[in-house]
């Protein structure tokens, strides 16, 4: 997987976060079967806009999903717990970022986020 820096802002703070992007044919892995502390930041894009759920089945940890426009906006935020489906956001995106919840993620300083880890 190739590594790429992406920024993005949430509630008037410019983030950047580090992702691994993921190829065509990992899509339909993502994050299952990894363990929590050996788990990559991962980027999913799409040539268009797109609304469509995810779940975490076989995904033993809960992680943040942030979905964004073609420039970069945060459309939506979600912790999604293990085990789920029919996760959906708010609106269609062309970017989707799935974070573990772990140490590694404070440095966005979302409140929401710290309360649940």
């Amino acid at each position: 997987m190739e590594k790429k820096l992406i920024g993005f802002n949430y509630e008037g703070k410019r983030r950047k976060i580090e992702v691994y992007k993921v190829p065509k044919w990992f899509e339909g892995i993502g994050l299952m079967f990894s363990r929590r502390k050996k788990a990559k930041i991962l980027l999913f894009e799409f040539k268009k806009p797109v609304k469509m759920a995810i779940h975490s089945y076989f995904v033993f940890f809960p992680f943040l999903a942030i979905w964004l426009d073609s420039k970069n906006k945060v459309l939506d935020l979600k912790i999604v717990k293990p085990f789920k489906i029919g996760v959906l956001p708010s609106e269609k995106f062309t970017r989707l970022i799935e974070i573990p919840l772990s140490v590694k993620c404070d440095f966005l300083e979302i409140p929401s986020i710290k309360r649940k880890i």
